[in-house]
């Protein structure tokens, strides 16, 4: 039984210090990170194709459990909607395989643009998707949330692909007015829709945004600890991203996340120590 939990990176300038080593040479830090959270959303892939020897780095600072799930490039997902981007995946495809199972999952971000009249092109993506990884599809029109047909649609596209929706839950951060610079900047850039909690596979994948607030953030996650619980039951291993605005306590978040749910499930394998920020002295 394993909940993977993690973050939306693995170095964060307030994480120096005071939860990792600092300072760390960049071939360390992601090693450092491993020792607090057993997977990552792999954001940077997004922007451009890793070279292969950068990613090969980051296999070398992880073991092989440690999961990534890694995003698609802007290019096929925002660009070309995933239309014509055959070279695009190649290479991006082939940059990745050092991973090897480390590489959870494929995921595919859709801007907030596509809507349920696009989802044949993301059904035929989805066939012509080569065997080998798992695939996990983000939605942002609210329609998908909104409209029964929509949301039926799309769930059964994705289940045909053996695909996972993955929810990014931002209820939290919309229940009231944002109280930081954070929190404001957040409010113009994430999602505004309902949370969803059904799972598609047996490796569901959520995001959850919180507040800058610790307290507001556990507050809000209650009823993904008792999903989580639910799915961990049932012979799921899900993967759970912990978010706030402003990612300061992010990284001892999702351990915080880790530990309420194994405070139901208490067969769930525990989290190993992490590694101390500051160096141990024998006085």
């Amino acid at each position: 039984m394993r909940l993977h939990v993690g973050c939306a990176m693995w170095t964060h300038t307030p994480w120096q210090g005071r939860y990792l080593p600092h300072p760390l040479a960049p071939g360390e830090r992601l090693r450092a990170y491993a020792t607090w959270c057993d997977a990552v959303e792999g954001n940077t892939t997004f922007y451009a194709t890793p070279a292969r020897s950068t990613v090969e780095s980051w296999a070398r600072q992880t073991g092989p459990d440690f999961r990534f799930v890694v995003k698609l490039p802007k290019s096929i997902t925002h660009e070309r909607r995933l239309s014509g981007a055959e070279e695009e995946l190649r290479a991006f495809l082939a940059a990745i395989e050092p991973l090897g199972p480390r590489a959870h999952a494929l995921w595919i971000q859709l801007p907030g643009s596509f809507a349920p009249g696009d989802t044949g092109a993301l059904a035929g993506f989805l066939r012509g998707l080569p065997g080998g990884y798992r695939y996990a599809v983000e939605v942002r029109h609210r329609a998908f949330f909104d409209d029964e047909r929509s949301a039926g649609l799309l769930e059964r596209v994705l289940s045909g692909a053996g695909a996972e929706w993955v929810p990014f839950d931002t209820t939290v951060l919309f229940q009231s007015p944002p109280s930081s610079d954070a929190e404001r900047e957040a409010w113009t850039r994430k999602p505004r829709v309902p949370r969803r909690t059904a799972a598609l596979t047996d490796r569901p994948i959520v995001r959850y945004l919180g507040r800058d607030d610790a307290a507001r953030t556990v507050e809000g996650w209650r009823p993904w600890v008792t999903t989580v619980a639910e799915w961990l039951r049932e012979g799921r291993a899900p993967t759970v991203f912990v978010h706030t605005p402003d990612n300061a306590d992010a990284l001892m978040l999702a351990r915080r996340f880790h530990d309420d749910v194994r405070a139901q499930v208490p067969a769930l394998e525990p989290l190993p120590d992490p590694l101390p920020a500051e160096p141990l002295t024998l006085f």
